[in-house]
């Protein structure tokens, strides 16, 4: 799902339900106590997502160490690498990278279908859902609604760890390039509508990002590279 949306400098450990990446994972004691009263559906991807982590840590040379939630959920990686993590039903995944490749980056990934209703109207603003209406126009096989929606949590994903601070769905406008009616992957820009992070010196005012749609999933990978 994300290889083809990442650059080769970060590596990515995925599962589909049925894989083996995950079977047998452990906890580590204090992600267990994390987890502790969750349900059983909570458990197991907390736990399968974080066996990606580990697995992604080995292909990096990094010893596996645990990954525990730091504000806002935000995930707590190790000295020296940055990262991201996504899932949902059927799916997890984990992409790292070593610091000094990227900035920041942030993958999310969805079913690939319409949006609950209501959703659409609180998450987007009035030029993103006219925009989708043209899209949805050129491309009817693609579900617009969730892409966006997920580019505004890869969005999200890349900024916090930059800023600390809160991006609200409607803070970043986003306009996704649909490729070609072949294609399966696509670009998006995210376009900040609040004062961006200093990266190296240089005020970020817009993400740039990936998508795809396969195996029944929508996927999106934000990626902040070096100046």
């Amino acid at each position: 799902m994300f290889e083809d949306l990442l650059p080769g400098s970060v590596v990515v450990v995925e599962a589909f339900d049925g894989d083996t990446v995950a079977d047998g994972a452990v906890l580590h004691p204090e992600e267990e106590a994390v987890v502790a009263r969750a349900v059983d559906k909570r458990r197991r991807e907390f736990t399968a997502v974080r066996a990606c982590a580990r697995h992604a840590m080995e292909k990096l040379g990094v010893p596996p160490q645990p990954v525990l939630p730091g504000e806002r959920g935000a995930p707590r990686w190790p000295d020296g690498l940055i990262g991201s993590m996504t899932h949902c039903d059927g799916y997890c995944a984990a992409a790292l990278a070593r610091a000094g490749e990227l900035v920041s980056l942030g993958i999310d990934a969805e079913p690939h279908d319409r949006l609950p209703e209501g959703v659409l109207d609180v998450t987007t603003l009035p030029a993103e859902r006219t925009r989708l209406r043209e899209l949805a126009r050129s491309r009817p096989s693609v579900h617009w609604d969730r892409l966006l929606f997920s580019a505004k949590e890869s969005v999200y994903k890349a900024w916090f760890p930059l800023t600390g601070l809160w991006l609200d769905f409607l803070e970043a406008d986003i306009e996704i390039d649909p490729g070609d009616a072949s294609d399966v992957c696509g670009s998006f820009r995210a376009r900040l509508l609040v004062p961006g992070p200093v990266v190296d010196g240089r005020r970020v005012e817009a993400f740039d990002g990936r998508w795809t749609t396969r195996h029944g999933l929508a996927a999106t990978a934000v990626v902040v590279p070096r100046a």
